[in-house]
């Protein structure tokens, strides 16, 4: 594997741990109601840190347009799957659908990346 294939590969893995850490960050200040309960605020500052740490390093490869998208459309899609599993929200058919719509769009966008190959 060549060096820069391998950057990319990291690059990429480091992105969706940043997007993990974003959906921990939005659980995490849910929880917080606020930043009144202690315990989850301080676990929301653990993760906005290990967030923008990941996202800074991934970044450093991936175009920003790209990267911060696809973050961004993790932590929603993320948030939004599994607030319904701590916290007392919905999932309706509604909101399923245009999750799916988000989980599409990244999916997309991560196979748009992909460099072209030379003739």
């Amino acid at each position: 594997m060549t060096e820069a294939k391998n950057s990319s590969r990291t690059a990429w893995l480091t992105l969706l741990l940043a997007g993990a850490f974003e959906v921990g960050y939005a659980l995490s200040v849910g929880g917080s109601h606020g930043f009144t309960v202690w315990s989850w605020s301080a676990v929301a500052v653990v993760f906005f840190l290990l967030t923008l740490w990941a996202l800074s390093r991934a970044l450093r490869t991936i175009e920003v347009s790209i990267g911060y998208a696809i973050w961004a459309g993790i932590g929603a899609a993320g948030a939004a799957l599994l607030g319904p599993l701590f916290f007392e929200e919905s999932l309706t058919p509604s909101k399923a659908i245009w999750l799916t719509v988000i989980i599409t769009g990244v999916i997309w966008l991560k196979l748009a990346d992909r460099p072209t190959r030379p003739n």
